[in-house]
């Protein structure tokens, strides 16, 4: 078991957290990028015959003691080095039929061949988990976006009411931001790395004199065993392949991120639009009893705030990779790599729980939304409005416009107290255009928030057409196509 339980970080604390990214995670990782290379040196004619299964039995994680080896990995400064000494001893002891098997061990490789090969494999099995998530996430958004397409709420702009709003729009950008950013992790191509001591393949050269393959067709096969990208050429000091990751786990939080403040302000108690999912021991507070905090979009956040300096890190390190292969800007990567990929497993999950359970009160909303009254629809009276006062006004030497007219009907309304401003408004409204020119029916609907929506539920509908494939429930068989016809429209949850 790891010693690091995330005590500190309840965001990514979880048993399935630590088995895809802890110390023994990373060590098994290792351990398989060895076995791995064993394999394609024994098919490939190589190594003795049979070492592979020698090294794959050798192999095991548990065979190892993660702690002892943490300690000695300061003699070489990377965990590869002491390990390398006991998977040697651990072949050896299993090589009963004295194959040699242990010639298979590491030949032609250098330490950070194993050890950027192992954190992309790393990578890659948190990376399924984390698509899992998000994709649950995403559906959940989707099926939101659709129950609410008419669910009116207020919009706020600097803080401060705008104008009407659907809550289902308000979910398909929540929508949106997690999607692409889930696509964009989708998409990546995680490398291999076998470049031997300089970056030269060298060894591999040597190792390969007289035989059919070449160093580079072998590294292929290793990508091909690994699961990961082939390349044209090590990158030992070429940090995209990182950056990259590091980037597209850092906007997965962010996208997070922004669902998760906006569902903090809107279930605080005097909004009390939202209210996250309860669940026995969740949100309780160690003084107030009555208290029922937004935990899951605290923990979420907490994981959005932190991810952009990791990312960071990354790029620091990437640009300081000098020489042919680095002094110190490599090893700094590999804390703040794998800590991106805790946050943004641990923030998926939080926010699918969140997306899946989310309570939504539409009584609340119109109640924010009638706050502002009429005012709100300001802009709507005034492009309806302006030019028919114009027209009147046109020849009768009127200074002011009418654009100007509606503007001070509007600033004398600001004036009276706000619980006034409604009936104000309308009063001055109805008293500065002639019921010729606007009927009482006519003026009922220009204040009638739901006609000035725009194109919301068309907007919604374009962003779940826009991806699919996250929009679909994980159940249905459109979940992991490229597209989804029937979707267009939107998904629905039933």
């Amino acid at each position: 078991m790891d010693g690091d339980f995330g005590l500190l970080s309840p965001v990514s604390a979880s048993p399935l957290v630590a088995a895809l990214t802890g110390d023994r995670a990373v060590l098994a990782a290792i351990l398989k990028v060895e076995a791995a290379w064993a394999a394609v040196l024994d098919e490939a004619g190589l190594a003795p015959a049979g070492s592979a299964a020698v090294v794959a039995a050798a192999a095991d994680v548990q065979r190892y003691d993660v702690a002892a080896i943490a300690v000695r990995a300061q003699g070489g400064g990377n965990p590869v080095i002491p390990l390398l000494a006991d998977l040697r001893e651990q072949v050896r002891n299993l090589d009963a039929a004295g194959l040699g098997a242990v010639q298979a061990v590491h030949t032609s490789l250098t330490s950070q061949d194993v050890l950027d090969s192992a954190l992309m494999v790393l990578a890659a099995g948190a990376v399924r988990e984390l698509l899992t998530e998000l994709k649950g996430a995403t559906s959940a958004l989707a099926g939101l976006a659709e129950a609410h397409g008419a669910t009116l709420c207020v919009a706020r702009s600097l803080t401060q009411h705008s104008l009407p709003y659907s809550f289902g729009l308000r979910a398909a950008q929540w929508f949106n931001g997690l999607a692409a950013a889930a696509s964009r992790l989708e998409a990546l191509e995680l490398p291999v790395q076998t470049g031997g001591a300089a970056g030269t393949l060298a060894a591999g050269t040597v190792l390969t004199a007289g035989a059919e393959l070449s160093p580079l067709d072998l590294a292929d096969r290793l990508a091909a065993r690994l699961g990961l990208a082939t390349v044209p050429a090590p990158w030992h000091t070429n940090r995209l392949a990182v950056t990259s990751l590091g980037d597209a786990l850092a906007a997965v939080t962010d996208a997070a991120g922004k669902v998760a403040a906006d569902v903090l302000f809107l279930s605080r108690p005097e909004v009390a639009e939202l209210a996250e999912p309860r669940a026995a021991g969740r949100g309780v507070s160690s003084a107030m009893p009555q208290k029922q905090n937004p935990v899951l979009s605290v923990l979420i956040r907490s994981a959005a705030l932190q991810s952009p300096a990791l990312a960071a890190q990354l790029h620091l390190a990437a640009a300081n990779f000098n020489d042919e292969r680095p002094d110190g800007a490599w090893h700094s990567e590999w804390a703040a790599l794998r800590q991106l990929l805790r946050l943004a497993l641990g923030a998926a999950a939080q926010l699918r729980q969140l997306a899946e359970g989310l309570e939504v009160f539409p009584v609340a909303m119109r109640r924010n939304l009638d706050l502002a009254g009429p005012l709100l629809l300001s802009e709507a009276v005034n492009a309806a409005v302006a030019p028919l006062l114009d027209g009147r006004s046109a020849g009768t030497g009127s200074g002011r416009t009418g654009k100007q007219r509606l503007q001070a009907v509007v600033d004398t309304t600001l004036r009276a107290p706000a619980a006034e401003q409604a009936a104000t408004y309308r009063a001055l409204l109805r008293a500065a255009v002639p019921d010729e020119l606007l009927t009482d029916a006519r003026l009922e609907e220009l204040l009638n928030p739901a006609n000035f929506l725009g194109q919301a539920v068309d907007i919604s509908r374009r962003i779940l057409a826009a991806y699919p494939e996250y929009a679909a429930s994980p159940a249905s068989p459109e979940y992991d196509r490229a597209t989804a016809p029937h979707l267009q429209n939107g998904a629905s949850r039933g």
